[in-house]
């Protein structure tokens, strides 16, 4: 069976979309599957392990990250920085393996800039209403801060059209199988 060339995928969609959650279970059914992990100056939720569900770091580090080209991309979002490590990236599509990045639109769009070649699959909700409550549903934020993430949310789902690929997220384990369909499909040929 022939080898098919490594490629970036980048997954994006609005929070609370369920972005992690189809990540987990493409962890689970399609172990062979390497997702990026993130840094992030948030602190950590509860539950979260520091260098599986992200690396969290400092300002100062985060900064130092920017500073030294070690980001792929980066993003502010609802008051907090994430940025995708660029070495591991690197080394992962230099092994001859695919890479998937669990990433927001804004760094969706800088990778876009920096590797057009990557594929860019957007994760959509079933509906405005599911969406709205699986955000209520989180209990981890104040009202305001959910507030923002409405709107952000709002503002991502009418950026669908930048992206590749539309998965609707209305099955957890179909919308993996989907994505993990797309990340080991052949890239389209170039002209």
């Amino acid at each position: 069976m022939a080898r098919t060339p490594a490629r970036l995928t980048v997954l994006s969609g609005p929070s609370g979309v369920g972005k992690g959650t189809v990540v987990a279970e493409v962890r689970r059914r399609h172990p062979e599957v390497w997702v990026s992990v993130s840094v992030t100056t948030r602190a950590p939720r509860p539950g979260e392990v520091d260098g599986e569900h992200y690396w969290f770091v400092d300002a100062e580090y985060f900064d130092w990250l920017i500073e030294h080209d070690g980001l792929l991309e980066w993003a502010e979002y609802a008051g907090n920085r994430y940025g995708t490590p660029v070495a591991p990236v690197q080394e992962q599509l230099a092994s001859g393996a695919p890479a998937l990045l669990e990433i927001e639109l804004q760094g969706a769009r800088q990778v876009r800039e920096r590797a057009p070649e990557a594929q860019l699959v957007f994760l959509a909700p079933p509906s405005w209403a599911e969406l709205v409550s699986r955000l209520a549903g989180r209990g981890t934020e104040h009202p305001e801060v959910q507030s923002r993430r409405l709107a952000l949310a709002q503002a991502e789902l009418d950026a669908s059209g930048e992206f590749d690929v539309v998965v609707v997220n209305d099955d957890v384990a179909r919308a993996a199988d989907e994505l993990v369909g797309l990340l080991t499909a052949s890239p389209p040929a170039g002209p």
